[in-house]
């Protein structure tokens, strides 16, 4: 493709040879001529000064360097369109394998791709243009819109509901129990098994990647709004609701009847403490731990969590305590210890 050509798909401003033939995309470093990359964090500013890369993606006050530039307000978001350009996905052709099982009273919809062994379960409900790829398990009752994809060993669970365009990576399961256990005295187990009777429920264009849970209730439901970004290994506990486009990042962990709000940033292994709940725009950074309330657009950080800004000054002043610790018990003394 023409470096003009790609420059006019994404809407950028090209500052080069707009002849340039661009075949691929790749990372700033291991970049090649010919291919396109971008910078969208400063910190490798330097590595675009030597980038072998035809093209960078860029801001639009971006220096000069010596590849051409493609300026545009969002690089990241540019880079991520120009490699549906370049890369093309397996197809699925509409079909059935023959090693599937499918009740017949389960509805499928138009133009599905029903996976070798998969199994789609009594009173299912499929919409149009859905794909289950090999060893999917679909229980009985559960209700799934158009254009769902389910990679290899995902499963949903009985009577879950689960909107538009819903992608399923390999090994999530949806609606499996929520951890709930009774105490009895006297008894063997100690432990009673509660029933777990509610649904989950998924909104349209929602995304689980590889190895993530989400739990049923035990009674009403679990929630994940529409938009919403789960990564690998979440767990998002029983009668937890999570609010529209929000983003929980790899090993976050939901404790039942849990609350996030809107456009919420849970990053890398965050704990949230049950029946918490964090306002719409909140971000909790990575390996926080919550035990209560976070206010809507509050930044918060540590275990416990708290207002980031105080928690950064605070973990500035950590690394200096036993030199701290030294002055003062030079203080009291009235000399300086050695």
């Amino acid at each position: 493709m023409k470096l003009a050509d790609l420059a006019a798909h994404l809407g950028a401003t090209l500052h080069g040879d707009p002849d340039a033939e661009i075949t691929g995309v790749a990372g700033l470093a291991e970049a090649l001529p010919g291919q396109l990359t971008f910078v969208a964090n400063p910190r490798y500013i330097p590595l675009a000064r030597t980038t072998r890369a035809s093209a960078v993606l860029v801001e639009p006050g971006f220096e000069t360097i010596g590849a051409a530039t493609l300026r545009i307000d969002n690089p990241y978001l540019a880079f991520a369109r120009a490699i549906e350009l370049f890369y093309t996905p397996p197809a699925y052709a509409p079909g059935v394998h023959p090693t599937a099982v499918i009740a017949p009273t389960a509805r499928i919809g138009d133009h599905a791709h029903i996976g070798a062994y998969a199994v789609v379960g009594d009173h299912v409900v499929l919409g149009d243009h859905a794909t289950l790829l090999p060893h999917v398990v679909i229980y009985p009752h559960a209700q799934i819109g158009s254009h769902f994809f389910a990679h290899a060993h995902a499963v949903v669970r009985e009577h879950c509901r689960l909107g538009d365009h819903v992608l399923l990576q390999n090994g999530v399961i949806i609606g499996c129990d929520g951890f709930g256990f009774a105490r009895q005295e006297d008894s063997s187990p100690a432990w009673y098994k509660i029933l777990q009777s509610g649904p989950a429920v998924l909104g349209d264009h929602v995304e689980v990647q590889a190895n993530s849970t989400i739990d049923r209730a035990t009674v009403g439901e679990t929630r994940i709004g529409a938009g919403v970004r789960i990564d690998n290994l979440v767990q998002v506990g029983h009668g937890s609701d999570v609010g529209v486009d929000s983003l929980l990042c790899a090993q976050v962990g939901l404790a039942g009847s849990s609350t996030v709000g809107r456009n919420v940033i849970l990053a890398g292994q965050v704990g949230v403490v049950g029946h918490s709940r964090i306002g719409d725009g909140a971000i909790v950074t990575a390996q926080s731990g919550v035990p209560g309330d976070v206010a809507p657009g509050a930044t918060v950080s540590g275990s416990p969590a708290f207002d980031n800004v105080k928690w950064l000054r605070a973990t500035s002043l950590f690394q200096r305590l036993p030199e701290i610790v030294r002055d003062l018990k030079g203080d009291k003394s009235g000399k300086k210890s050695v």
